[in-house]
């Protein structure tokens, strides 16, 4: 599986925002990766230094519209910590 196919997208809220200032990252990733290949993934991808990956199945959430119901898709997220003496990812500098 290659990098960019288990990194899907970065996950934005505000916890996740709190969080960058320490180095740690919030990735949307895929369901069947295990946190080697998305340690793996990140330093090849942005050129970092990983300590540690942590990572949540969500299940999805119900949802209604009018009548019909049904759930939003199950997603995995990893949250990432780089190491102290790693550089930043250039694409979260803007945004703290």
């Amino acid at each position: 599986m290659k990098e960019r196919d288990i990194i899907i997208r970065p996950l934005l809220s505000e916890k996740s925002y709190a969080d960058i200032a320490t180095k740690k990252y919030v990735f949307v990733v895929d369901k069947n990766s295990n946190k080697t290949e998305i340690k793996l993934a990140i330093e090849k991808l942005f050129d970092v230094q990983v300590e540690s990956v942590n990572t949540v199945n969500c299940r999805g959430k119900l949802k209604r519209m009018g009548r019909n119901e049904g759930f939003t898709p199950n997603y995995k997220k990893a949250i990432v910590q780089l190491k102290a003496d790693s550089k930043t990812i250039e694409f979260f500098d803007s945004l703290s």
